[in-house]
């Protein structure tokens, strides 16, 4: 039986001979739709696949998890010795973390989860260089630092093709392509913004993922790659940081790297400040303030929460039988139309916010 790579390569030989026009485009929107399956059920099997050896599995603690994602030799180790209280092996030669290096950075009250992970090489996707455990590891991430050194700037761009390969989306957010499954009655396209992909090439697509009866509504001008990203179920969106390391070996970086790069000297501590800021703000931590019943309001007991949580989500953070328990909550602060409100679970948390479960 012919391999993935196989399958696709001979779907791309069959889209070369295709010539392109209007009566074409629904079977090259299929015939493209499958190549993208294909590399889906390729990533499902990675992250199936054991491998042996030195497990990278590692338990989320903390607030949030950050995960150092770079080339052998970038500097990795040094950045989160630098970072937190890992003790992560540095030596001047390719490969020196062989597994995941956990740390801890506490800042502003947070408790923030730093991995450092052995050396992302081309053909990670593939598994060379244990790439397929490696990139388990960032998919699990909620904020990725994507570095590499000076002398290698050349290098984010394949790493950030190999981190696409394996369904990771950086800095993205998930289509706005609402799917509605039915049980029979065909596939119905609405969207109120004019489409460059027709309706029929849309149905073909949607029928390569299963999605046979329903509606799929748009909310974007949707692209090829954006539609497949919108009915596949491996795809993960993840904040990303792009860094460059070792920024104190070359004296004109500036005029070398580009504006969205944070430039560093993890060796030197060059830059950390401005760096461990910019993981808060990408963070998008909000934080709050439990008051017990028996308590005056204060700000002494805080929780790290996230924009966009609810105060439902602040209970079971403490515990699941601590919001199984609960009937109802007030705010006092930001949110509160008066001290003490009484409002929903399911009112977000804002910055500074004081709440009292009862």
């Amino acid at each position: 039986m012919d391999t993935i790579d196989q399958q696709i390569e001979a779907i791309r030989e069959v889209l070369r001979k295709t010539p392109h026009h209007k009566a074409t485009n629904g079977f090259i929107g299929a015939m493209r739709a499958k190549i993208s399956r294909l590399k889906d059920k390729e990533i499902e099997i990675s992250g199936k696949s054991g491998g042996g050896g030195v497990s990278f599995s590692v338990k989320k603690q903390g607030d949030a998890t950050v995960v150092l994602v770079g080339p052998p030799s970038a500097g990795k180790s040094t950045l989160i010795n630098r970072l937190t209280n890992a003790e992560s092996k540095v030596a001047p030669y390719a490969f020196t973390t062989v597994t995941v290096v956990p740390g801890m950075l506490k800042y502003n009250k947070a408790y923030i989860q730093i991995l450092d992970i052995p050396g992302l090489i081309e053909g990670a996707k593939e598994g060379r260089g244990k790439g397929k455990e490696v990139l388990s590891v960032a998919r699990n991430a909620d904020i990725l630092l994507v570095m590499t050194d000076v002398k290698r700037v050349n290098l984010m761009a394949s790493m950030v093709t190999e981190l696409e390969g394996a369904g990771i989306r950086l800095n993205q957010a998930k289509p706005k392509v609402l799917v509605e499954r039915k049980t029979e009655g065909g596939l119905e396209i609405l969207s109120n913004i004019k489409q460059a992909i027709d309706k029929d090439t849309i149905k073909e697509i949607a029928r390569e993922y299963g999605i046979n009866n329903g509606s799929i509504t748009f909310k974007e001008k949707i692209t090829y790659n954006r539609l497949f990203d919108a009915f596949s179920n491996n795809r993960v969106y993840i904040p990303a940081i792009f860094v460059i390391n070792k920024v104190d070996m070359e004296p004109n970086y500036r005029s070398m790297i580009a504006g969205e790069y944070s430039a560093i000297s993890a060796n030197i501590g060059e830059g950390i400040p401005d760096l461990i800021e910019q993981i808060w703000r990408a963070l998008k931590f909000v934080t709050v303030y439990l008051v017990k019943p028996d308590e005056d309001v204060s700000t002494g007991n805080p929780i790290i929460m996230k924009e966009g949580e609810t105060l439902k989500a602040v209970a079971l953070k403490i515990g699941p039988d601590f919001e199984e328990s609960k009937k109802l909550v007030k705010i006092w602060g930001p949110g509160a139309k008066f001290p003490g409100q009484e409002v929903s679970f399911s009112t977000e948390v804002l910055e500074g916010m004081k709440i009292r479960f009862i």
